[in-house]
């Protein structure tokens, strides 16, 4: 199984409020979050792991180069692109996941790592069982712009939502487990010029593809200086 790892944003927000850092080399508690995820990835049997960062921040595009000498055990495929929107860097990695299941998040995802742990192995399950993707959810809602999730009682995903109906009890966390199915779908969304991954996941829906909802505790996102306290506190509880 493949993992990667969406590091190309420009972190505007971040460098608006203060924080000089490329948001990948932000550290939580003492670790930076592209080093964090690379671990955590690792330690669940990642084959290889493709990051993609952009030529705006050479710090990051060194970091990264830094851990692959460091870990020679960290099989790494580093894309140095600077692009337009998630899905653009998504498109950019989807050469190196088309030859099995994948697991795909930006760097600023945030989550307690026994849940990912979990996540996972019900993806792994999810593949034996015919389904095409488990697709990480959370019912903490403290998004500015949550994506709603409709699933049935099974968490078999029905469709993805900007606004809110008595029956959502979940957003999208941000955090995709696929086949190389998927990338079909990417590449059509590509071509239509769609450029938001919300809508690269109601793709998903409307070409067929099979999915369940996996509940993480809490998903956070680090967008705002504030966020990097919230980020640690919630790290240590």
């Amino acid at each position: 199984m493949k993992f990667a790892i969406i590091a190309a944003g420009e972190g505007s927000r971040l460098a608006q409020e203060g924080v000089a850092l490329p948001k990948p080399l932000v550290r939580l508690n003492g670790e930076p979050m592209v080093e964090r995820l690379l671990r955590i990835f690792f330690e669940n049997e990642a084959e290889e792991v493709a990051v993609i960062v952009n030529q705006l921040h050479p710090s990051t595009e060194a970091f990264v180069r830094r851990l692959m000498d460091e870990h020679p055990g960290w099989h790494i495929r580093l894309v140095v692109q600077t692009t337009p929107s998630s899905m653009h860097s998504f498109a950019a990695l989807a050469p190196y996941l088309s030859d099995a299941p994948f697991c795909l998040t930006t760097v600023d995802t945030i989550f307690r790592e026994d849940d990912f742990r979990t996540y996972i192995v019900a993806f792994r399950a999810a593949l034996a069982e015919g389904f095409d993707g488990a697709m990480a959810v959370t019912d903490f809602i403290d998004d500015e712009s949550p994506l709603y999730i409709g699933t049935d009682e099974a968490m078999n995903i029905d469709g993805f939502y900007d606004v809110r109906e008595p029956r959502f009890r979940f957003i999208s966390g941000g955090i995709y487990a696929l086949t190389p199915r998927a990338l079909d779908t990417l590449h059509r969304c590509m071509a239509e010029g769609q450029s938001r991954m919300r809508n690269f996941q109601r793709g998903l829906i409307a070409d067929g593809l099979r999915l369940k909802a996996h509940l993480f505790t809490k998903i956070l996102d680090v967008d705002h200086a504030a966020d990097i306290v919230k980020a640690e506190t919630f790290l240590r509880s």
